[in-house]
């Protein structure tokens, strides 16, 4: 405003003239720092819009491609139990908006900064923040050992710094997701774990300088260490167990986002990977939170890991006396016939069993996606019904034999009912 320079001509004219020139000096300076900070916030802006639009475009033509390749189908086919697996979809509007704000509050703090170095000379009254001791320790420097005192100002540096790991921890990723989209071909999973350890890593480099700047140090946390180490022992190492559990997974990747996995007798799609416990979306749409440590100590089927590729089993019982060359050469056929069975390994059919009341015959054959494979059997299972209809093959259903005791007389009563006798007309 007009009162900045109005003033600096006050300044001069009662003849502070190296005060005002200092002034003048200083506030050009602040002028070009703002200045490099609107262009480098609309820079960062323009990137981010342009980001977010060419990733967008990309996400509309592979929907585009999706809805193609499901209209040459002969029917959507979803996935086992309704969850189709896919890699999860992202929300670049929630990125973008992540990703501004990160820009944002980084830009502030570079302001903050900046004002601080331009204005240093002329903000003394701060200094009085190095008067109030809070506490000392002791520290070798120059191989000297000397006493540091931490003071009102370090504590206020410290707490800055702690807002600013929280700050990058919440908003970084979403940067880091952007920049690995555009820039990589990498799939979900794998974007997940770098945006996680990333994550990890501020938060324990921020904590860690925090620590610093408050003068601790290994022999002076030792004690905590040693305390929290009695702590695992006792009531936290489920905790911890599940933590570094939660880092394996991240780097050995086991398991990944979109995985059809087993656990127990639960099996599900992994929706997301935390730093305690794994999310798995069941088949009845429901979350079950697993912990980590399940998936490194225990047994974990992942049907997905390497590749997508699943037997089929299914088991037939024929009644006794049905042509088993034929039943065996029908059933082979259905598989062969279905669009979505391989032909390599090529299906087959074995004579299992002499069932109580069945010839028990098993098919075996492969799908290249877990995605196909209830839909895969209920068709393959509604063609051998067919086939075996027309051949006349009769699939069996259990029959019981009813043996009564002949030793005795048996008790037979023949009950008739009595008419009724008609009303009088």
């Amino acid at each position: 405003s007009f009162l900045v320079p109005f003033s600096l001509i006050v300044l001069v004219l009662f003849g502070y003239v190296y005060t005002a020139a200092t002034l003048a000096g200083y506030m050009f300076d602040t002028l070009w720092f703002i200045l490099g900070l609107v262009v480098l916030n609309q820079v960062a802006m323009r990137w981010l819009l342009l980001t977010y639009r060419r990733l967008a475009y990309k996400e509309y033509l592979a929907r585009r491609q999706a809805l193609l390749d499901a209209a040459q189908e002969e029917e959507a086919v979803a996935g086992a139990e309704g969850i189709t697996i896919e890699e999860p979809e992202v929300d670049l509007d929630a990125l973008s908006e992540e990703s501004r704000k990160l820009v944002s509050a980084a830009m502030a703090i570079v302001a903050l900064v900046g004002f601080v170095a331009i204005w240093s000379e002329l903000l003394p009254a701060f200094s009085f923040l190095d008067n109030f001791t809070l506490w000392s320790y002791s520290a070798t420097v120059s191989g000297e050992e000397k006493i540091i005192p931490v003071t009102l100002a370090d504590l206020g540096i410290a707490l800055m710094v702690l807002a600013i790991t929280f700050i990058a921890m919440r908003r970084f990723p979403a940067l880091l997701e952007i920049i690995l989209r555009q820039r990589f071909n990498m799939n979900a999973g794998n974007r997940y774990a770098v945006t996680m350890l990333s994550r990890y890593t501020i938060g324990t480099v921020g904590l860690l300088l925090t620590i610093s700047m408050l003068g601790g140090s290994w022999s002076k946390i030792q004690w905590l260490v040693a305390a929290l180490g009695v702590g695992i022992g006792f009531g936290l190492q489920e905790i911890i167990a599940n933590f570094i559990s939660g880092l394996i997974i991240l780097f050995e990747r086991p398991i990944r986002v979109g995985d059809t996995v087993t656990v127990g007798d639960t099996s599900g799609v992994v929706s997301r990977i935390r730093i305690r416990a794994t999310t798995i979306v069941t088949w009845d749409r429901k979350e079950l939170l697993v912990p980590n440590k399940e998936f490194v100590t225990g047994r974990l089927l992942n049907w997905s890991l390497s590749d997508q590729v699943t037997r089929l089993v299914i088991p037939v019982g024929v009644a006794y006396g049905s042509d088993v060359e034929q039943a065996m050469s029908l059933m082979k056929q259905a598989a062969v016939e279905n669009s979505r069975v391989m032909d390599e390994p090529v299906p087959f059919v074995t004579f299992e069993t002499f069932g109580d009341n069945a010839l028990g015959l098993v098919l075996r054959c492969y799908v290249d996606s877990m995605d196909y494979r209830l839909s895969t059997i209920t068709e393959i299972n509604k063609e051998i019904n067919r086939m075996f209809a027309e051949a006349g093959i009769s699939i069996s259903f259990p029959q019981r034999d009813i043996h009564l005791d002949t030793l005795k007389p048996l008790d037979i009563r023949i009950h008739h009912e009595e008419e009724k006798p008609k009303p009088a007309s």
